[in-house]
């Protein structure tokens, strides 16, 4: 459930508000601010299953923030707290993240009111065909239209079921695959795209700590190795995010905080085992090798260098905030951080790395995963060969100089293996969110350092985004 205390805006007003402190140092026309403001549609289905000898009733949404660019985009997240309200700021917050990163998606989001807890595989599988079947046939499943992905609570099991039922709807349709992201890899999937989120919150990292006048605004020093993390929800995105940067950055992630409380360990934490250990037991509590309390919370106000708040929305709000050590947070779940917070954490000199950047990388691999759908072939298969070809020219030349200089000059120890080898579907898929993540954080920093009135890295990211929506609809004639 959302943790926003009752005094504060809620998620849809905080992206509201968010979006009011950007167009405010914009010179958009009125109407064409509002076009972009407001939501297009949001359906609403309720329909019946029957499950144990009876009809159970459950109620589901489809939001269509703008459709400046079609299809629309965003994942359906099944939870027994979604509401309109948080399926249309989810849905906004697509639009300006697909704009951000520019996937030439409209924005979208879903959600079914269910603890998936409660049901077994075929009880879900019910469901699950049953909300895609009505949303499929007024095309709010569609490969031209609205393309979902998964969120909170789905996955590719639910993927493959809304795809499958989408192809059973539509037999003639030769790129049905691609009405759905985030598939099984052996079902129309993309390799990379389960890490997709959490590897773009790493790639996001990368780039601001390649930039020394950004790591100084967050009073911080070098480079990403050594730096102690704190992540809140170690959950698909929480996971990946954690795990790549100790594994590959050299960070050490001190805190992780869960549903049932928190672990701590200054000298950090084996992010794998305690991943392992939640899967087991349901949660944290019992793991040995890290302090535990019941007030998970508390961690959240940890002495850091980075917090990765990586689950709900509105864990960090008015009532903590001021409390809140960590000179840089990553918001790796979508509005973790409530717009009241916001301002205090500004006003402290915190940096925030937003929401619609940090992990955008979920949707930009669902968009390499529809290209590859469309287009009927995986990356690499085309051209990983014929590279290799070419690279074997090198070798061989490089291998005549060595057969002449003898010990004079040798190749480097597996330069050869490393240097022949093709790129696979992964290091493409890889590649291409890392330039993502690198040329949109340059869009934003442009306008964070370019522009007197813009004082965070959030207000920038909205102005980038609104200013490449209102183009969008400028070329419509609008």
């Amino acid at each position: 459930m959302s943790t926003i205390p009752a005094n504060e805006p809620t998620f849809r007003e905080s992206v509201d508000l968010m979006f009011n402190r950007a167009v405010a140092l914009m010179d958009l026309p009125p109407g064409l601010e509002e076009k972009i403001r407001v939501c297009n549609a949001t359906y609403t289905v309720r329909f019946g299953v029957r499950l144990r000898g009876q009809i159970k009733t459950f109620t589901g949404y489809r939001s269509v923030h703008s459709e400046h660019m079609e299809p629309v985009k965003g994942g359906i997240r099944f939870a027994m707290s979604v509401n309109q309200d948080e399926v249309e700021a989810l849905a906004a917050l697509m639009t300006y993240k697909c704009a951000l990163v520019e996937a030439p998606f409209g924005g979208s989001k879903g959600g079914l009111r269910i603890d998936p807890r409660e049901y077994d595989e075929y009880e879900m599988e019910q469901i699950t065909r049953r909300f895609a079947y009505e949303l499929a046939k007024r095309d709010l499943i569609h490969p031209a239209q609205n393309v979902p992905a998964p969120d909170m609570g789905t996955g590719e099991r639910e993927m493959a079921w809304i795809a499958d039922q989408y192809a059973r709807m539509n037999t003639t349709d030769i790129n049905a695959r691609a009405c759905v992201t985030g598939k099984p890899l052996n079902n129309g999937g993309i390799s990379g795209r389960v890490e997709a989120t959490g590897r773009g919150v790493q790639y996001a990292l990368r780039e601001f700590f390649r930039h020394p006048e950004d790591v100084k605004a967050a009073g911080l020093t070098g480079k990403l190795d050594g730096k102690r993390v704190v992540v809140q929800g170690l959950g698909n995105v929480g996971f990946h995010a954690a795990k790549f940067l100790r594994d590959e950055d050299g960070c050490k992630i001190i805190g992780i905080i869960e549903r049932d409380g928190a672990l701590f360990n200054e000298n950090g934490l084996d992010v794998d085992a305690v991943r392992e250990w939640i899967v087991k037991h349901d949660g944290v509590k019992g793991f040995p090798d890290a302090a535990h309390t019941a007030e998970g919370a508390s961690v959240l106000e940890a002495d850091c260098d980075i917090l990765i708040p990586a689950a709900l929305e509105g864990v960090i709000n008015l009532t903590n905030a001021d409390r809140i050590k960590a000179p840089l947070i990553i918001e790796a779940a979508n509005g973790p951080i409530t717009a009241g917070a916001d301002d205090i954490l500004r006003a402290k000199g915190t940096v925030v790395i937003p929401d619609m950047y940090a992990n955008a990388g979920g949707v930009t691999v669902s968009y390499f995963e529809w290209v590859k759908n469309l287009s009927h072939i995986r990356f690499g298969r085309m051209q990983r060969r014929q590279e290799e070809a070419r690279h074997q020219l090198v070798i061989d030349e490089l291998q005549r100089l060595d057969d002449m200089l003898g010990d004079a000059w040798s190749m480097t120890p597996n330069f050869k293996e490393k240097y022949l080898r093709g790129a696979d579907e992964l290091e493409l898929v890889r590649s291409g969110l890392d330039d993502t993540m690198r040329i949109a954080y340059q869009s934003m920093r442009d306008v964070w350092h370019g522009r007197d009135d813009v004082q965070d890295l959030r207000t920038a990211a909205y102005i980038v985004s609104i200013e490449k929506v209102a183009a969008s609809y400028r070329a419509k004639g609008l």
